[in-house]
């Protein structure tokens, strides 16, 4: 099982609201999507921010996720950090932060990932 963790870095307050409703609102996510509190940076001061947190099994869940936030991502302005994470150990695979002119990188991201974690 893998986390998909999302953050907002800039845009507006309710943006984060709006992709938790945007991926809640996809049937092949539902029951996968929740919201955390954030874990605060070493130079900031608790987690009033928030993140999504999205839940993947095997499956064809991650495409759809890809597809989801690429589809939102392009009707934003916003800034949104998109953190690869293996639940078991709980290691950050990779980070990136992508806009809506690379929503693109997420799925080049998430097929980078895949064929790394499939190789024996």
């Amino acid at each position: 099982m893998a986390l998909i963790n999302l953050s907002l870095i800039d845009g507006r307050p309710g943006e984060l609201h709006s992709l938790f409703s945007w991926l809640q609102r996809t049937d092949e996510l539902r029951g996968r999507v929740r919201t955390l509190p954030r874990q605060p940076g070493p130079h900031e001061m608790g987690g009033a921010v928030e993140m999504v947190s999205v839940a993947l099994g095997s499956g064809g869940a991650g495409a759809v996720l890809v597809g989801a936030l690429t589809t939102w991502l392009q009707t934003r302005r916003a800034r949104i950090s998109v953190e690869f994470v293996v639940d078991e150990a709980g290691e950050t695979l990779r980070r990136v932060e992508v806009e809506a002119s690379n929503a693109a990188s997420v799925k080049e991201l998430y097929d980078a990932l895949a064929s790394d974690r499939a190789a024996p």
